[in-house]
């Protein structure tokens, strides 16, 4: 059976009621006076009543709307209580976020403080794994958002520019190449290199940069993480290739110290993606506007 009645409907009804006129009525509601006035007449028409006694300067409840103003009165508050309840849902939804190493590392504890900050009641799960394995789990349903260091080609896959950054190379303050204003080609296929592992978003952007140079580059050690290869560098196995996130600290206390190479940058885009197909979820629309709102 269609109910004839609208919460709007109640409103009206119990203003009205209350302020014995539509003028005040419709002052309390936000609304114009015509419009209470074909609120409530549309209203008493369904049920085909009357629910005041009307007079040139003012209405007055009559017996059947004194009769069901108490039912209107419970009601309206039921449906606000389960209004809150569900604003309470949205509020609690849980969040799973992933982010690539760099990110988790220097990035995301600040992105979660705010998050947390703005909405204390809600749960949120941080996965740290390279790029690679941060766009597989949001393919797999197993987070619903991810922070990335590189572009991901996948049709289920849809990415947002998020923030730039840079790649800087970097050695020990006494590396003999540590003085040099620029690292030609020859320096660079002379050094020993520190780099992360194949198939990480670090290692693209530096494949990328090394254009020409790649197959003979003298690279040292592959590690899979980015103190390790800071610590490699400072005990003087090599020169290294971080995030200038990852290496930001250390520069400025001068552990490391930066080298320029000629006509070969490495500036990047990180990514935010998410499934395609994933179920629209508020949680995740929150994190994308934070995260788009750190950058501005």
């Amino acid at each position: 059976m269609m109910i004839k009645y609208t919460l709007r409907h109640l409103e009206v009804f119990l203003a009205v009621a209350r302020e014995q006129s539509i003028s005040r009525a419709a002052e309390q509601l936000c609304m114009s006076q015509s419009a209470v006035s074909a609120a409530l007449q549309e209203f008493e028409n369904r049920y085909d009543m009357l629910l005041f006694d009307r007079s040139a300067k003012r209405l007055r409840l009559n017996s059947l709307g004194a009769t069901i103003r108490a039912k209107a009165e419970q009601l309206l508050s039921n449906a606000q209580d389960f209004d809150s309840e569900l604003r309470q849902h949205e509020e609690l939804e849980p969040l799973k976020v992933g982010a690539s190493l760099t990110i988790a590392n220097y990035l995301a504890s600040e992105y979660l403080a705010d998050y947390l900050h703005r909405h204390p009641r809600s749960e949120v799960e941080v996965a740290a794994a390279n790029s690679p394995e941060i766009a597989r789990k949001v393919l797999n349903f197993e987070i619903d958002v991810g922070l990335i260091e590189a572009e991901m080609h996948h049709n289920d896959l849809a990415q947002t520019p998020w923030r730039k950054d840079k790649m800087v190379v970097f050695s020990r303050p006494d590396h003999p190449l540590s003085t040099k204003r620029q690292l030609t080609d020859k320096d660079i296929l002379n050094c020993q290199w520190i780099l992360r592992e194949p198939g990480t978003a670090h290692r693209k952007t530096f494949d990328e940069a090394m254009h020409g140079l790649l197959v003979d580059l003298d690279i040292r050690l592959q590690l899979p993480q980015n103190e390790a290869i800071k610590n490699a560098v400072k005990a003087g196995l090599g020169i290294g290739c971080l995030s200038q996130l990852a290496v930001a600290d250390d520069l400025e206390r001068g552990s490391l110290v930066e080298l320029t190479l000629k006509k070969r940058p490495m500036n990047r885009l990180f990514y935010i993606v998410t499934h395609k197909h994933a179920a629209s979820s508020r949680a995740v629309e929150r994190w994308m506007n934070l995260c788009k709102d750190h950058c501005n």
